[in-house]
């Protein structure tokens, strides 16, 4: 064999080396620590209802399940924007839980629809997917020596999941995760855009980017082809105690539709928040829009009604309320952040987070320190 050959081999056995997958040995070692689902030293954020409904990771409360629509019920059992987070001196963490449901969409990820995602201290590590059968088996190395490490764990943006345990070392410490830079969750309301259709990964719905650029908390009441406004979703979502509310929902009501369920659906949110602030976006850009009279589409009137109705709002005293084209958040120049023409893919969800951050930052009065990175 040539020195040439030998030095090929070599490098084909390194990079092997490189590549293989991590084996699960934290599932079957003696020497682990198994944290069944749910644990008190495991904070679950984002789902507003998780106490009263545990272990059940689910978006709407099941008390409130008879006012609202099957669709709607339906997808909220889906839970998108939910997170497991904690802190850990545990070098490797383990999951396994089970999503019965592996169908997939023809324009998202399993990842996306299905998966998990890890950061650690903030920086994302890895994810996790079904597989054929529904399980889902999968650690992570998370550091190379025994220092607290801040755990976040993305739960499925489109599929309900069961979390059964998180594994870690057997000796290492759980304590709880770092605080929020506001004690208050920020609530978005919307549709399949807002629900995280179509981020290749959990944890790059623009709600998520946003999250970890402010340090905030965040719940996704977003309803797949469903946003549509509704009075019983409009009461629900009244009983959060929210640090601002974001009302992103143009993407599923007719123009008509809009136009009657938005001051009716700011007028429920008034009643118990009188001056927490609320945010109100207009649609982003469609590139069959460009094909289409500005004076007459269906875009162009849904953007009319939510500047019109927030101007006419602050004229009359809410000095709380305040309006974000939603071009400013996804613009003509950046459609190619769209996967269908319609949803984002995750450079998307990162222009709209890019877009609405000043606008929830002014909103939120967080100082420069709050800056993205």
């Amino acid at each position: 064999m040539t020195k040439r050959n030998q030095a090929l081999l070599a490098a084909i056995a390194l990079f092997g080396t490189c590549t293989a997958p991590l084996k699960a040995d934290l599932m079957d070692s003696t020497n682990s620590q198994h944290v069944s689902f749910p644990d008190a030293r495991l904070t679950v954020n984002g789902l507003a209802w998780f106490d009263e409904d545990k272990p059940t990771l689910r978006r709407l409360p099941v008390r409130l399940k008879e006012s609202f629509r099957p669709p709607v019920w339906s997808l909220a059992q889906q839970p998108s924007g939910g997170r497991i987070r904690f802190k850990t001196d545990s070098t490797k963490v383990a999951i396994r839980a089970q999503n019965p449901d592996t169908s997939g969409m023809h324009h998202m990820t399993t990842i996306g629809q299905s998966g998990f995602d890890i950061y650690v201290n903030g920086e994302y590590m890895g994810s996790a997917w079904p597989d054929k059968t529904g399980n889902i088996v999968k650690e992570w190395a998370v550091g190379n020596k025994r220092a607290l490490h801040e755990i976040t764990i993305y739960l499925p943006l489109y599929k309900g999941v069961t979390i059964n345990e998180i594994v870690l070392e057997s000796n290492a410490k759980i304590e709880p995760p770092a605080s929020f830079a506001l004690s208050k969750p920020v609530v978005y309301y919307g549709s399949s855009i807002t629900q995280g259709g179509c981020a290749s990964n959990p944890g790059m719905s623009c709600q998520a980017q946003l999250s970890r650029w402010l340090n905030l908390d965040f719940i996704n009441l977003g309803f797949s082809g469903n946003g549509l406004g509704q009075p019983a979703v409009a009461d629900a979502v009244s009983g959060i105690d929210a640090a601002c509310f974001v009302l992103d929902y143009w993407g599923n009501p007719t123009p008509e539709v809009f136009k009657e369920t938005l001051p009716k659906f700011v007028e429920t949110l008034r009643k118990n928040h009188s001056k927490t602030p609320i945010i109100v976006t207009g649609p982003y850009f469609f590139p069959y829009e460009a094909l289409t009279a500005k004076n007459e589409g269906a875009l162009a009137q849904k953007r009319k009604t939510a500047e019109e109705f927030v101007a006419n709002q602050r004229r009359a005293g809410d000095k709380f309320i305040s309006y974000v084209d939603g071009r400013e958040m996804l613009s003509r120049e950046q459609a190619f952040g769209l996967v269908d023409g319609v949803h984002c893919n995750s450079l998307g969800f990162y222009f709209c987070a890019k877009g609405l951050e000043p606008h929830l930052r002014k909103a939120l009065k967080l100082g420069k320190e709050h800056a993205s990175r």
